[in-house]
């Protein structure tokens, strides 16, 4: 399953809201952090993590994307 900026977005909020953040209403933020987070880790983890496989006939290091 690949990984999306809007799930990962969800997940936050949720987690927030769980700890008591309000991420609803004229002045709340928490949901504007939550999409800023959740952009840079998506953007992170596509821009440079990689995966090693070492055996068998794809062994190598493969772009995560």
């Amino acid at each position: 399953m690949a990984i999306s900026k809007s799930s990962l977005k969800g997940k936050i909020e949720s987690e927030l809201v769980s700890a008591g953040f309000v991420i609803a209403g004229e002045h709340a933020q928490a949901s504007a952090m939550a999409q800023a987070i959740a952009n840079a880790i998506v953007d992170e983890i596509t821009s440079n993590a990689q995966v090693v496989v070492t055996g068998g006939s794809s062994s190598g290091t493969y772009q995560v994307k």
